[in-house]
């Protein structure tokens, strides 16, 4: 009777090879995928600091004009707005980031265990994720003897394919953090730069108008970049952008009525 390596170094060379062909086919192909990923983060971050730097200073911005403040108001609400919510989204895309990577490293940490203290239960849970997948018989179980022969792999495997968590670097966090912080900052002087140089009425059509124009070509790209229909992508932000920022003009004429 053979015994387990017999049938490993003899019977089953093929199907192995097969199965660590298979397994790097599909390692190189998740790797690929990861980087598509971290571009459309980028994108992501991009947008949630530009969108929410702009709409916040239109809105403040139609807000102190309709509440009847200066010119002089408008600039240091503005420009004190600008500085501190930069920050403090920058701030919030680092803790944000930070709490991912410690539930990843958290759930490794209680998967690692499990691999060690109920491993055939853990080689139970790969076959049935492979199983999903259409392997059966005996390539089904040189996929499972492959993945929980090397630890670190199974336990990749683990975080992958059933919690589907990816690590987090501390390169991606500070990058991420940096990225919606500059975004958040340019996002603030689109609208309110018009101010420092025209006169308010002037300068309030152009911060519209600027606005307006960045919003939807935000949407335009978030679209031509990921998939979706430019039009109504663009459209969609356009009116969400603008429309939140008119919360901040109604706000101002309330404040503005109640005044007089």
């Amino acid at each position: 009777m053979k015994t387990d390596r017999d049938r490993r170094e003899h019977g089953e060379t093929r199907l192995a090879r097969a199965v660590r062909a298979t397994l790097a086919a599909a390692a190189a192909s998740s790797t690929r995928h990861v980087e598509h990923h971290r571009k459309t983060n980028w994108l992501r971050d991009v947008i949630l600091g530009g969108q929410d730097g702009l709409v916040n200073i239109l809105g403040i911005v139609l807000g102190v004009i309709a509440g009847g403040g200066s010119k002089t108001v408008l600039l240091a609400a503005g420009f004190a707005a600008a500085i501190t919510e930069s920050i403090s989204m920058g701030a919030v895309g680092y803790t944000s980031s930070v709490s991912q990577r410690d539930y990843y490293q958290a759930e490794r940490a209680r998967e690692a265990m499990e691999i060690d203290t109920m491993p055939e239960a853990e080689r139970q849970e790969i076959r049935e994720i492979y199983a999903t997948k259409g392997f059966a018989g005996d390539l089904l179980e040189g996929v499972v003897d492959t993945i929980t022969a090397n630890r670190d792999s199974w336990l990749a495997t683990m975080m992958d394919e059933e919690l589907h968590l990816q690590p987090v670097e501390t390169a991606d966090i500070i990058r991420s953090a940096v990225v919606i912080t500059i975004a958040t900052l340019i996002g603030h002087l689109i609208p309110l730069l018009p101010f420092v140089w025209m006169a308010r009425t002037p300068a309030l059509v152009l911060a519209i108008v600027l606005s307006a124009v960045v919003l939807f070509g935000v949407g335009v790209y978030s679209a031509v970049s990921l998939v979706g229909d430019w039009r109504k992508s663009g459209l969609r932000m356009l009116v969400i952008g603008l429309g939140a920022a008119g919360v901040g003009f109604l706000i101002g004429n309330l404040f503005h009525a109640a005044g007089a």
